[in-house]
């Protein structure tokens, strides 16, 4: 029996789907998924549209259970992401952000934020050889900053400005994020 090109098709998706289906394989599919949408650099918000975070007034834990207080991030670059272990999005851009915190960590200020198990999130950055300042949120979030949909990660500048505001995926380890945090950096 000879198939059609159309049956062909057919049989593919329906192989697409029960792999989308299984868990085991989900996962490592939807990563891949992402890493393709992952490719593409964040964009700068237009100054007209551009805004001003004013309330610094969150407290949070690292995983070493020591205390921060994000009053401290005032006169600096900040770049927060929102994250979980579980996301295929986060999964997909954690090494580009992972790169970038690699080179700028002495002057740009990383803000990691999950609200996973501890356990869970050092396993999963040991295994990944990933290492970045994790917090847990302890008082609730800027409203400015607070988010329904992860990843998303904001670069804020020196006055609290919020330059870049990306929900997704993205490449954080691009020319475009490492000129803009050269920029910001200099003023």
């Amino acid at each position: 029996m000879k198939l059609k090109k159309s049956q062909y098709s057919n049989l593919l998706f329906l192989v697409i789907i029960s792999l989308l289906i299984i868990p085991q394989t989900r996962k490592p599919i939807q990563v891949f998924l992402q890493k393709g949408l992952a490719q593409f650099s964040p964009s700068v918000i237009d100054e007209a549209k551009q805004k001003r975070l004013t309330d610094y007034n969150w407290k949070l834990k690292n995983l070493d259970n020591k205390i921060y207080n994000f009053n401290e991030t005032r006169g600096r670059v900040v770049l927060v992401n929102f994250w979980a272990t579980w996301c295929p999005a986060c999964i997909a851009e954690l090494p580009s952000l992972s790169a970038l915190y690699e080179d700028y960590k002495q002057r740009v200020e990383f803000i990691f934020i999950t609200n996973e198990d501890t356990d869970k999130v050092t396993s999963y950055l040991t295994k990944n050889n990933i290492n970045i300042p994790v917090f847990h949120s302890l008082t609730v979030v800027p409203k400015m900053l607070e988010t329904t949909s992860i990843p998303r990660t904001l670069l804020i500048d020196k006055d609290g400005t919020i330059v870049i505001d990306k929900t997704g995926a993205a490449n954080w380890d691009s020319d475009t994020v490492r000129a803009e945090l050269e920029r910001l950096l200099a003023q």
